[in-house]
C-alpha cells in the first residue's frame, strides 16, 4: 500500500486521559525506558539506556529550544487575545529573534475576534510593544511587533512571553517548565514544542554513553505548532504534513557519513526526520546539481525520488559537493516529508521517542519504524503504567530490517 492510500483510523487506540503525564518527573533520567529489539519488548529506565545500545554507536540530538511563543494581552474590558508564534514571517529565526526594532510573525490568534482593529501595547521593561494585526492568511495571522530598539526581540520574549505547553498539558505553565521543558543541551531558539525525547537525558547518562565509547551530535529542527495538527482527512493523500526548518553543519553530515557503518540512533521523531531529509535532499542535488534550492517536500520520498535508488554515501557526499558549490557551510531548509508505513529508512537505525497520540502522523512515524508491532508497543506501555506523551515515560525502538 502507497501511504497516500493509508487511513488515520487504523492508527488508533484509546489513551485515557490518567495515562497523559500532566508534570515531568523529579528526576528526568528516572523516567522509564521501554526497550524494542526483534519483536521483543523488555522495560528499564533511561538511566540505563548505554546498556541496551551497541558500542560505536552515533546518537544525534535536535538541539532546538523552545521559545516563550504564548503572548497573553488583558484588554481594558478584561478579554484575552493570546498571540502564539508559530514562525518568522518570510524571514529566518536568527535575523528575527535578534531584531532590535521591528519583526513579523506568522501566528494563531486566540480570541481574534475580540481584535477589532488598532494595536495592543504591552510594557516591557523601559520598552513599549506594539503589536499590529496584518492579514488574515489561509491558517493563520501575520502579525508585526514594534518597539523602541534597547532590547532584542528574543529578550522580549522571555519578558512577556509563555512557555508553549501542548493542547493535552491541560493546566497553566508552572515554574518547573521553563527548565523542565527545555533538553539540557538546547541552544538554537526557534520551537514552539519540546523535542520531548530529549528530555530524559542527563549530564549522567552521556557520561554512560561516553565510557561505551557511543558519540553524539546534534542537529537543529525547530518543532512547529504543526506537530500537533490532527489528522480529519479519511486517508493521507488528503492530508498536509506540516513543513518544519532543518539547520544542519556539513561537518555533522561528514560525520554521519563516517558512521554509516555503525549504529545511527535518532533521539526524538525531528532528529529522525531531519536526517532522513539528509538522504533524500542528497538525492536531490545529486539528480539536479543545478538547484538553486534544496527541500523536500510530502511525497517525494515514495515517488519520483524513490525510484533513483541512489546509495547512502553517494546521496550524502552529493549533499556536501551542492553545499560546497553554494558556498555554504551549513544547510537551512525546510522539510515537509512524512514517514509512514511504506517508507525505507535510509539512515537511522533506532529511535528513541515518547508515545504518541492516537491518530498522529507521529504515530505513523512509530510504525513505519516497527510495523504493527506499534499496537503491542503501546498495549505494553498501558498496561505497565507507562506515561504518555510529552512530560511522560519513552521508548528505543529498533527499525525493523
Amino acid at each position: 500500500m502507497h501511504p497516500k492510500d493509508i487511513s488515520i483510523l487504523d492508527f488508533s487506540y484509546q489513551l485515557p486521559d490518567d495515562k497523559i503525564a500532566l508534570h515531568p518527573l523529579e528526576q528526568r533520567d528516572e523516567s522509564k525506558l521501554l526497550v524494542y529489539k526483534n519483536g521483543v519488548i523488555s522495560q528499564d529506565v533511561y538511566q540505563n539506556i548505554a546498556a541496551h545500545l551497541p558500542q560505536n554507536s552515533l546518537l544525534v540530538f535536535n538541539n532546538t529550544k523552545v521559545i516563550n511563543a504564548r503572548i497573553l494581552f488583558t484588554k481594558p474590558t478584561g478579554g484575552v487575545i493570546e498571540i502564539f508564534l508559530l514562525e518568522p514571517y518570510q524571514a529566518d529565526y536568527t535575523s528575527t529573534l535578534t531584531a532590535t526594532k521591528t519583526c513579523t510573525w506568522k501566528c494563531f490568534i486566540g480570541g481574534a475576534g475580540k481584535w477589532k482593529d488598532g494595536s495592543l501595547e504591552l510594557k516591557v521593561k523601559d520598552e513599549k510593544l506594539k503589536i499590529d494585526l496584518r492579514e488574515k492568511l489561509s491558517d493563520a495571522y501575520e502579525v508585526e511587533f514594534n518597539w523602541g530598539g534597547n532590547i532584542s526581540f528574543a529578550e522580549i520574549l522571555e519578558q512577556t512571553g509563555n512557555i508553549p505547553l501542548p493542547p493535552y498539558i491541560k493546566r497553566k505553565p508552572a515554574t518547573e517548565d521553563k527548565e523542565r521543558y527545555q533538553t539540557i543541551y538546547a541552544l538554537q531558539n526557534g520551537s514552539v514544542a519540546a523535542p520531548t525525547a530529549g528530555l530524559h537525558f542527563t549530564q549522567d547518562i552521556f557520561k554512560s554513553l561516553e565510557e561505551k565509547n557511543i558519540s553524539k551530535d546534534f542537529v537543529t529542527l525547530h518543532v512547529g505548532a504543526g506537530t500537533f495538527k490532527p489528522v480529519k482527512a479519511a486517508t493521507m493523500q488528503q492530508h498536509e504534513m506540516h513543513a518544519e526548518w532543518i539547520d544542519v553543519n556539513t561537518v555533522v553530515i561528514e560525520n554521519i557519513i563516517a558512521n554509516l557503518g555503525n549504529n545511527i540512533v535518532a533521539v526524538g521523531t525531528t532528529s529522525l526526520r531531519t536526517l532522513e531529509s539528509l538522504y533524500w535532499l542528497g538525492v536531490k542535488a545529486l539528480l539536479h546539481p543545478s538547484l538553486p534550492q534544496l527541500q523536500i517536500t510530502q511525497w517525494e520520498a515514495y515517488d519520483e525520488l524513490s525510484v533513483a535508488n541512489i546509495p547512502v554515501k553517494d546521496a550524502l557526499q552529493a549533499l556536501l559537493k551542492w553545499l560546497k558549490e553554494n558556498n555554504l557551510t551549513q544547510l537551512f531548509t525546510q522539510t515537509q516529508i512524512l514517514i509512514a508505513p511504506g517508507y525505507q529508512f535510509k539512515i537511522v537505525k533506532a529511535l528513541v521517542t515518547n508515545f504518541h497520540q492516537p491518530q498522529s502522523t507521529l504515530l505513523l512515524l512509530v510504525a513505519a519504524a516497527v510495523g504493527n508491532d506499534w499496537r503491542k508497543i503501546y498495549s505494553y506501555a498501558l498496561e505497565n503504567d507507562f506515561r504518555f506523551l510529552s512530560y511522560g515515560d519513552g521508548s528505543l525502538l529498533f527499525i525493523a530490517e
